[in-house]
């Protein structure tokens, strides 16, 4: 398979956003060989230069498939695009979820150590941010990948609260979406500096944020 410079930029699948266990219902898709190679290449491609900057051509050549082959997989550039997210989805989901289970039993231990995840994205080379967050900034509010982040927070959102009801948290939907914006600012802010700084900080609040709504 050609390898293009920006396929060995940072997988996003190891950096931002598995099973769906925090995310939303993914349906089952068919897969084959070259339904793989062409999310493989979009994955890369798309996470290392943007949405829109790349084309399908770009993701045919880099994929080794047939033009034919494409289309039959992703009649349409928006389609390969969801099923970009729905995999990033599942892997962030993920480490979200393995961050919280390492930090213990204790639901807000768990609140705290998912941002150990966020850590972990930031250090990877060629980090971009979260990758929901640059497709939407990319897309139009009512276009498939704008629905898709849409969906992907909300679900994040439902998971962080419900972990905050357990907590014992006064108003667990108050802190679930101060964690949640919380984490994207780490994100955002792992793309534009790299600092190792950030993460820990964004940790060090969210344990404030979370012993104060207990207290």
């Amino acid at each position: 398979m050609p390898k293009h410079p920006a396929s060995r930029a940072a997988d996003p699948a190891e950096l931002t956003a598995g099973p769906d266990v925090v995310g939303t219902p993914v349906p089952a898709v068919r897969t084959s060989p070259a339904r793989g190679r062409i999310l493989d290449a979009a994955f890369a491609l798309f996470y290392a230069r943007g949405i829109r900057a790349v084309g399908v051509d770009l993701i045919i050549a880099e994929s080794g498939v047939a033009k034919a082959t494409f289309y039959k997989h992703f009649p349409a550039k928006d389609e390969l695009v969801v099923a970009y997210l729905d995999k990033v989805d599942g892997i962030w989901t993920d480490q979200l979820r393995r961050a919280a289970e390492a930090a213990g039993n204790d639901p807000a231990d768990q609140l705290v150590g998912m941002f150990d995840a966020l850590s972990q994205a930031c250090r990877r080379q060629g980090y971009r941010g979260c990758a929901f967050i640059n497709a939407a900034a990319e897309s139009a509010p009512d276009s498939p990948a704008h629905d898709r982040t849409v969906a992907h927070k909300t679900a994040v959102l439902a998971w962080v609260r419900e972990l905050a009801e357990r907590a014992g948290a006064r108003e667990p939907g108050a802190l679930a979406r101060s964690l949640v914006l919380l984490l994207d600012g780490g994100l955002a802010s792992g793309a534009l500096d790299a600092s190792p700084e950030a993460p820990a900080a964004a940790k060090a609040a969210a344990r404030s944020l979370v012993d104060a709504a207990r207290g």
